[in-house]
């Protein structure tokens, strides 16, 4: 199968969406599939491509580093169209995405989309606070335009983002819930280098006997991370040997550290920064357990990631975790601020509690395989393909290129 995944955001850039990208694209591979790549020129306004993948000039759109192409790249739509796809995957609405639904629609191929951001959550980034019933309205719109009138099957990584669009958006086509899979074994606590982790641990001022909470992703208001802060003054008032790790980068970041600063526990609190996602494997496995409150996850994978590190998690009981996190099992969740300090307690005063929720959630993990992920999306290109009524002819048109290309000795 020749396949094309379309996407704003691809490696070198770094979140949950590129991540996801490249673990389908190489699993791909593995089972004999040719995968070409579209998406931004991250670093400059020219054309790039290398191998099967083709960056697009794209300007910056103000939040993090994000990038908009033009809705209609007639370069890119040269290049390919002589790939004869048999199938485009988009992993965004906007630019690049809308630039995939053109390309489906003009070379007559089908189009499978996944769904990754609750943009309703993100819509004060770009309002400023301003407008927001109104903006989430509009947000709505352009989703539900996007998926009803130019997909044939839509996937999304959680029960909750199928209810966004079974109930809220009255989407009347295939839903198929598809967890993104994970590479599980990269975090397995035998593939980190134990010295790396003593050394990160020196690094950060954290002593043998401290125990560590972590966080690890965006910092932003979306993410509740001022829960978590607020929290960790009561729990060192009990547990003062407990430090709280903040791994990443995002435009609230500075206000954090004012929060740590007036509740009187800098010292207790380490912001890393933004850390190469290699790297992440380190912080997972040095962690004793994993936090967060964020209710604006369409999956979480930080969370899978964690288990799979053999770490415990301690999470909201919002829908992108409670499928995942299994409650008393590998770890706790929380509704309320006195349910997630009982929950943190009991994992800090028990080292056996730690392990036992720390092994149970490795074996969870492999649920979320990016073998067992890639097999899943398989089978929805091929529901696609199988609908579609031009395959007959792009396959005639590849034959009979392959055969011209064999009379001219190519």
């Amino acid at each position: 199968m020749r396949i094309g995944i379309f996407s704003d955001t691809y490696p070198p850039f770094i979140n949950g969406v590129s991540t996801s990208i490249r673990m389908l694209e190489l699993e791909l591979i593995k089972k004999g599939h040719t995968v070409y790549i579209v998406t931004v020129n991250s670093e400059s306004m020219k054309y790039k491509q290398e191998g099967n993948v083709l960056r697009i000039p794209g300007v910056p759109t103000g939040i993090y580093d994000y990038r908009l192409t033009s809705f209609y790249p007639f370069k890119a739509f040269n290049i390919i169209k002589e790939w004869n796809l048999d199938v485009i995957h988009t992993q965004t609405e906007f630019g690049i995405g809308t630039f995939a639904r053109v390309i489906g629609k003009q070379l007559n191929i089908p189009v499978v989309h996944t769904y990754h951001t609750m943009y309703e959550d993100y819509v004060h980034y770009i309002t400023k606070g301003h407008f927001q019933s109104s903006s989430k309205k509009i947000v709505e719109y352009i989703t539900k335009f996007y998926c009803d009138k130019t997909i044939k099957e839509l996937i999304v990584p959680t029960k909750k983002t199928y209810n966004l669009f079974k109930e809220k958006y009255k989407y009347d086509r295939n839903v198929h819930i598809i967890p993104t899979g994970i590479n599980v074994e990269n975090f397995y606590k035998e593939n980190v280098d134990k010295k790396e982790i003593e050394k990160l641990k020196e690094k950060m001022g954290i002593k043998k006997e401290e125990k560590t909470l972590l966080y690890l992703g965006r910092i932003g208001k979306e993410k509740s991370i001022d829960f978590i802060i607020n929290n960790h003054v009561k729990i060192v008032e009990k547990y003062p040997n407990c430090k709280l790790v903040i791994v990443g980068n995002g435009p609230d970041i500075e206000e954090y550290k004012e929060l740590c600063k007036t509740n009187k526990i800098s010292d207790k609190v380490i912001f890393t920064g933004k850390v190469p996602w290699e790297k992440t494997k380190l912080y997972y496995n040095m962690a004793d357990i994993f936090v967060t409150a964020s209710k604006t996850e369409t999956q979480g994978l930080t969370v899978i990631e964690a288990m799979a590190a053999s770490t415990p998690v301690v999470a909201i009981d919002d829908e992108s975790f409670n499928t995942t996190v299994i409650d008393d099992l590998t770890g706790y969740l929380f509704n309320t601020q006195e349910e997630y300090i009982e929950a943190i307690e009991k994992l800090l005063r028990d080292d056996e509690l730690i392990k036992k929720m720390g092994n149970q959630g490795r074996i969870n993990s492999l649920a979320y395989s990016s073998s067992f992920f890639a097999e899943r999306v398989l089978n929805v290109y091929k529901l696609a393909i199988g609908d579609d009524s031009n395959k007959d002819r792009r396959l005639t048109t590849r034959m009979k290129d392959a055969f011209v290309r064999g009379i001219h000795g190519e």
